[in-house]
This record gives structure tokens, C-alpha cells and sequence, in this order.
């Protein structure tokens, strides 16, 4: 499979083409009625859209560790229960429990007729090309990797859309953090395993440990990742939580306090060794860690990626014929990334500090300061 080799992804972040869904048939506008630049803003138009709506079935296939991974899996399919609340649709869902589920749970969703799929995570690339390579009259959409060809060239497909994030931006300012707030001068990451979408956290909180040791005349010491080697430590899966929990009491022997899991249920594993630990925090990935997991009281902050929003405002694009397979890519100008509060340690974290991160936040947004990485979207 493409995919096995994890540095296919690197080049797949060409621009795709923009498809639109076929528009519903204009309307003879009722006695009575008043429209705005061509658009009816009658009740009948909002009853016509409300029954489209109900007829509109989008699926989600869920990557290894299923719906209450309290990672990104979950914060795709609260994105899709929201669009059933509030947008009137139908759902269907197939979780993922191994890598041998993808490709059947993608052609389950396939055979049930769905308007639109979306698979959670780099893994389903390959499953989730050939569906829409095979079903042009459906849409499709893939969270963490755009699309590839045999020769890893990039592929656009009109009727499926790559949703991406530049986490190394957040992460970049987790590091600083991290490297600020350090008692021990030795802060630590790893990841799940070693593709783009886990790499790029790994990348920005490299880069901001550098960053705080340049401003500040310091030696802060990263455990886990040298981002010039592209080389470091991984669990092996998203599944296995004693590993995280392994490794994160290898890097708590070698004197870090503060470990950045990128790993998704792995890092709970991570989570359980920083809390048997004295003094020792957590920065979680994905979701904000301090509302969406157990682990908040050690939960120094997350880098957060809004995905759920983005399943939400895809599922309403295409349920009312707006689809684009233009990729999204989040970013802290979009806020489609993000660093998470600081919760309970805001208290411990200088005022000073946070001026910095703030100032670097702004930096990047505008472009003065852009945050390099081989594994960006």
C-alpha cells in the first residue's frame, strides 16, 4: 500500500481542483415572496432545504481506537453529531479496529448510499482514493492526508476533498511554552507512528524549543524527536497504551517534566506515567486534553486541531450543493489550529511568557515568522 511509506504524504499538497454538486432546479418564486441577490428567503425555500437536508446521509469511518478515543476520531464524530442536530441530516458510521477494517468499513459506507464519507486519518488514504476513484457521483473527504498517485505524485479528484492542518504553527508555541516552563531544563515527545500528520506536531515543538533557547540564552533539552533527522520515538500504533506509557517513564528517568504525546489513546498511556510521576506534566494533542480527558489536572495545555468543526462545515458545504474538493488546511490565522488555555497552571506560567507566545502567535499569523517543516500540508 502507498501508505507504508510514510514519507508518500510529503508531496501531496498540491491545490485540487474545485467540483460543485449539481444546484437544485429553479423555483417559480410565490405571489407574495421578496428575494435578495437572486436567493429566495421565503418559508417554501426553507422548507424545500430542510427536506434536502433530511434526505442528505453523511458517513464517517473511524482510524484505529474508534468514536471515544478522547482524540481526533471523537472530535470528528462529535463534528458529524452536531451536523445531524443542527443541520437536519442523516448519518451512518463504520469504527475502525484495526488497519484491516478501513478498506471494508469504506466500501460498507459506499454500499449504504452515502452522499458524502469521511475517513478519519492518514491510514485511510488508500481506501478512501479508490472509493472515489470508482464512485465519481459520490463525494468524499479524508482528514490528515491529501491524495496520492503510484509514483506518490499528487492526484486530484474532483469529488474528493483533503482536510489538513498545519499543527507544527501550534506546536511551535506549545514548544516555547514547554521550554519555559520546564523545572528540569529537559521537556520530551513521541509519537504513535511516524507519518506526516504525527511528524508535524513533532517538528513545531522542536522548533519552539529552539526558539525559547535562542531568545533566552538557555539550554532546554528535547527528549524524543530531532527534527533535522527526522528521526525519534514511537509507540508503533494509536492503540497500545502501555507503551506510551513505557516510553513517557524512559523519558521521565532521563529528567523531563514535561512530555508531549502525539500518539492519540496512546498518549492516555503517557497521561497515567506523568501522573504517577512527581511534578511532571502532560500537553495533549488534538482536543483540548484538560476538557476531554481525565488527565486535566496535569494538563499543562493542547494542541488543539478543530476538527469537528471542520467535518461540520464540510457536512453542511456538501449537504446543500456547495461541495469543494479545494483542500482545507487549518492554521492559527483560520483558527483551524491552536494552543489550548493554560487551565490550572495559568497561574504558574509567567505573565512574561505568555506576552512571548502571544507576540510569536502574531508573527506567524501575519508571516513574518513561518514555522518549516517537510511534513506541512
Amino acid at each position: 500500500m502507498k501508505k507504508s511509506i510514510y514519507a508518500t504524504a510529503l508531496a501531496t499538497t498540491a491545490a485540487l481542483a474545485l467540483a460543485a454538486c449539481g444546484a437544485a432546479p429553479e423555483e417559480e418564486t410565490p405571489a407574495g415572496s421578496e428575494t435578495t441577490g437572486g436567493e429566495e428567503t421565503t418559508e417554501t425555500a426553507e422548507a424545500t432545504e430542510g427536506a434536502a437536508a433530511e434526505d442528505y446521509l453523511a458517513c464517517l469511518v473511524s482510524d484505529q481506537g474508534g468514536w471515544d478515543d478522547q482524540s481526533f476520531n471523537q472530535s470528528a464524530f462529535e463534528g458529524m453529531e452536531m451536523a445531524v442536530e443542527e443541520l437536519g441530516i442523516e448519518m451512518a458510521d463504520a469504527e475502525s479496529q484495526s488497519d484491516s477494517d478501513y478498506g471494508p468499513n469504506v466500501d460498507s459506507m459506499v454500499q449504504q448510499g452515502c452522499d458524502l464519507t469521511i475517513g478519519v486519518g492518514f491510514l485511510l488514504e488508500d481506501p478512501v482514493q479508490a472509493a472515489a476513484e470508482a464512485n465519481p457521483d459520490a463525494n468524499f473527504a479524508l482528514i490528515d492526508s491529501a491524495f496520492s498517485g503510484p509514483d506518490f505524485a499528487p492526484v486530484e479528484l474532483e469529488n474528493a476533498k483533503p482536510i489538513l492542518f498545519n499543527t507544527a504553527e501550534a506546536s511551535y508555541l506549545a514548544g516555547y511554552v514547554a521550554a519555559g516552563v520546564t523545572e528540569t531544563g529537559t521537556v520530551a515527545t513521541f509519537g504513535g507512528m511516524q507519518i506526516p500528520s504525527v511528524a508535524i506536531f513533532m517538528d513545531g515543538f522542536a522548533d519552539g524549543v529552539a526558539k525559547y533557547n535562542e531568545d533566552n540564552g538557555t539550554d532546554v533539552q528535547l527528549l524524543g524527536w530531532d527534527k533535522e533527522g527526522q528521526t525519534g520515538s514511537f509507540s508503533g500504533d494509536f492503540e497500545n497504551q502501555a507503551a506510551g506509557q513505557t516510553l513517557t517513564e524512559q523519558f521521565i528517568a532521563q529528567g523531563a517534566d514535561i512530555i508531549m504525546p502525539v500518539a492519540g489513546p496512546v498518549g492516555l498511556g503517557a497521561a497515567a506515567a506523568a501522573e504517577a510521576a512527581d511534578g511532571v506534566k502532560i500537553i495533549g494533542v488534538d482536543s483540548d486534553w484538560y476538557e476531554s480527558t481525565e488527565y486535566g489536572a496535569i494538563t499543562l495545555t493542547s494542541v488543539v486541531k478543530q476538527i469537528g468543526q471542520a467535518v461540520y462545515d464540510t457536512v453542511e458545504q456538501s449537504s446543500t450543493g456547495g461541495f469543494s474538493a479545494e483542500p482545507y488546511v487549518g492554521t492559527l490565522e483560520n483558527e483551524g489550529v491552536g494552543l489550548a488555555p493554560f487551565h490550572d497552571f495559568d497561574a504558574e506560567v509567567p505573565q512574561e511568557l505568555k506576552d512571548a507566545v502571544t507576540a510569536l502567535q502574531e508573527q506567524i499569523i501575519s508571516g513574518e515568522l513561518t514555522v518549516e517543516t517537510p511534513n506541512a500540508p
